[in-house]
Order: C-alpha cells, then structure tokens, then sequence
C-alpha cells in the first residue's frame, strides 16, 4: 500500500516536472483554442497563434525585467 502511494507521489511529481521542461523548450504558452474562441466575429488565420505567443512572450520578458529593476522576485500587474 505504501509502495502505491510512493509511486503515485512521484509520477504526478515528474508530470509537474514535464510542463515546466516543455514551456522552458519552446513550446506555446497560449491556448490555441482558448485564443479562437476569444476571436468572436473572425476567422483565426494559423500564423496568428505563433504571433500571438511570440508577442505575449515578449510583454513577459519585458514586466520580469522591470520587477527585477526594482528588486523584486514577483511579477506584478504594474509590470505590464
């Protein structure tokens, strides 16, 4: 019984671990389909995804850069 939950802990330990690997790889970081459900009256053209992702990843560059300026490990709405 102790093994299972020992097995259980660290399988849902490595499936934490994966996301985090995946968003530091390269991976999108915007939801395709979040984002064509939010564009209510147009069509999603397929490049707009990567466009999207690269200008969102770049606004988070930009506030992570500021919170450090001022000496802080958090990131926070004024950043932006």
């Amino acid at each position: 019984m102790a093994a299972r939950k020992k097995m259980a802990k660290k399988a849902a330990a490595t499936r934490g671990a994966g996301k985090k690997k995946a968003a530091a790889s390269g991976e999108m970081i915007i939801s395709k389909s979040r984002t064509k459900n939010a564009v209510a009256k147009c069509k999603v053209a397929s490049d707009f995804y990567a466009a999207l992702d690269s200008k969102v990843r770049q606004i988070l560059a930009q506030a992570e850069a500021r919170a450090q300026a001022n000496k802080r490990g958090t990131v926070r709405p004024q950043d932006l």
